[in-house]
């Protein structure tokens, strides 16, 4: 563009000639303005607007974190299932061959390695991979300390072979929904004197006539009428162990008798000191009484052992 100049003295407009010096600073600070304005605008308006490859990097973040929120409800429904395998090892079936259930100490132990992780460090989602993989770690280690245990519990199966018929490992009269379950084991207000007393057993509430069976394979010690239990049978089931029915309203057994798990041996009455129709069931451990509900492994889940050990804490008996 050509720029004109008016000359006062000679009373007329002159041209304006240009040094390269001015035109390279003209074009210098043209092209600084024009820089600054992009810049400018661009710290103006890229909060608003995502460049083609944040779009990309922002949907492979969300697929990212969709796939995280997957694998953590499969490792929360994983947890479940590895709690309840750890109930059944420690409350039922280590209860059933009287071994020792593995200390919490051990099965809640933590891994060790303070860089264990370190390589996941840096990330936007670091925290986030962290935290799944110190879960499958852990997840992983529990298994592995359940596989033992149960490794542990097939050695006894196999060394005690068919003594574990004779251990009692069902209710004695049928319980579905443990809809029959009432007083239980430990102290307890005595439901006709009102005195405290220490209820050796567990009282299944069940209408007159009400089949009772033996809990495990056995021989009947005795049967008959015995003060406060009314009609009682005493089953021996060798290593220690017995068991007692009391208040029945008839037997199916007699003296001496060999009877197998799950058969008949005679039903529910109200014999005896009783404030109703009920069988009272005690299981004895070298001549002492423990609680039956260790004892019914065959049964119940670890959820229904919890339930009615809840059940069974009332406060008073029925005999």
């Amino acid at each position: 563009m050509t720029k004109y100049k008016y000359n006062p003295e000679l009373l007329r407009y002159d041209r304006v000639k240009s040094s390269i010096k001015n035109t390279i600073v003209k074009i210098f600070t043209y092209l600084t303005a024009s820089v600054a304005t992009i810049i400018l605008a661009y710290l103006i308006f890229s909060p608003f607007f995502d460049t083609p490859r944040e779009r990309i990097l922002s949907r492979e973040l969300n697929q990212m974190t969709s796939n995280f929120e997957l694998v953590d409800q499969k490792m929360n429904q994983l947890e479940a299932v590895l709690w309840d395998l750890q109930q059944r090892d420690d409350n039922l079936y280590r209860k059933v061959f009287e071994s020792e259930p593995i200390p919490q100490t051990v099965r809640q132990a933590g891994i060790g390695g303070i860089d264990r992780y370190g390589a996941l460090e840096g990330f936007s989602t670091s925290d986030l991979m962290k935290e799944v993989n110190q879960r499958i770690d852990e997840i992983f280690r529990q298994i592995q300390i359940q596989e033992r245990s149960y490794n542990e519990l097939l050695k006894l199966t196999q060394e005690q072979g068919e003594n574990l018929l004779n251990r009692p490992a069902i209710q004695p009269i049928e319980n579905k929904g443990l809809e029959h379950t009432a007083s239980g084991f430990g102290e307890k207000i005595h439901p006709i004197f009102g005195t405290k007393i220490f209820h050796k057993g567990i009282d299944f509430t069940a209408p007159i006539g009400t089949p009772i069976f033996a809990t495990a394979n056995g021989t009947v010690l005795e049967k008959g009428l015995y003060p406060g239990f009314g009609n009682r049978i005493m089953i021996d089931h060798g290593n220690g162990c017995q068991t007692l029915y009391a208040h029945l309203a008839d037997f199916a057994v007699r003296d001496g008798q060999q009877v197998k798990r799950g058969q008949v041996i005679g039903t529910v009455g109200n014999t005896g000191v009783s404030t109703g129709p009920h069988l009272h069931y005690e299981v004895h451990k070298n001549g002492k009484p423990v609680n039956p509900i260790n004892y019914f492994l065959n049964d119940l889940n670890p959820n229904e052992y919890a339930l009615m050990l809840d059940l069974a804490n009332v406060g008073k008996t029925f005999d």
